[in-house]
């Protein structure tokens, strides 16, 4: 069975493009936002859009870190990030994006993960409603066929390589890529032409498709965000919080 990217591909050239997007902090997807120093509120005070913590499951909690090894008692989900979104948003509330990377069985993970997101239910976008905090689920996260059995303000990040219904896309955010699956460029001179055509093939394919685009691991430099900018991804990754910002700005 084709992927749906490759559906995608077929039909760019027979629909428009969308129009250049102006680029905010609210652009900004915040990569292993757990590693910097200030986690959460860094990014969150300089107005970044998407902030991004990955979870295991340890003793009936969620922890924060990149791997097992980095596992410590007191870096769980609830303290770095959720307590955090409650206060903030609260007082201070706007759009903002939490994605959990779930790094092993989802199952599980999940099932805490909705127990401890009870508190902030109030504040969770579900559907159309205007609440401020979306969450959205990446990593290990579960087929397309089982989206419906978890609540609606539940809302999963895609990679194109499964089929999906009309009903199962509905809750797809977003999408995200691995951009050295389409290209080998590091930001250093310019991007080889057929690269760039493939790379704004795709993001054209995904908006056609109604969704926003994020490439992973793509170059974390100012050639980088200022290539992806002109080709229309709408989401930008970075390690790089300040200097991102600095050079939107």
């Amino acid at each position: 069975m084709r992927s749906i990217l490759t559906i995608l591909l077929v039909i760019v050239c027979l629909r428009p493009a969308h129009s250049q997007q102006q680029y905010t902090p609210s652009s900004i997807h915040s990569h292993n936002d757990y590693s910097r120093p200030d986690p959460f509120y860094h990014a969150f005070k300089a107005g970044v859009g998407t902030i991004e913590a990955d979870v295991f499951l340890r003793n009936g909690k969620l922890m924060v870190a990149h791997d097992s090894a980095g596992i410590r008692p007191e870096r769980t989900l609830k303290a770095l990030y959720l307590d955090p979104l409650k206060n903030e948003l609260t007082s201070h509330p706007r759009p903002v994006i939490l994605i959990i990377d779930i790094k092993e069985v989802y199952g599980p993970t999940l099932a805490q993960l909705l127990n401890e997101l009870e508190p902030l239910k109030p504040l969770i976008k579900s559907g159309n409603d205007q609440s401020p905090l979306s969450i959205v689920i990446t990593g290990n996260r579960p087929p397309p066929s089982e989206y419906q059995n978890y609540p609606p303000y539940i809302a999963f990040d895609d990679d194109l390589q499964l089929p999906h219904t009309a009903q199962q896309w509905q809750r797809v955010a977003q999408v995200s890529l691995n951009f050295a699956n389409y290209s080998k460029w590091k930001g250093e001179g310019p991007l080889p032409l057929r690269d760039e055509k493939v790379l704004l093939s795709v993001i054209n394919a995904v908006h056609i498709a109604g969704k926003r685009i994020r490439f992973w691991a793509a170059p974390d430099n100012p050639a980088g965000w200022q290539k992806l900018m002109s080709l229309n991804a709408d989401i930008l990754s970075t390690d790089k919080i300040d200097e991102i910002i600095a050079f939107i700005k």
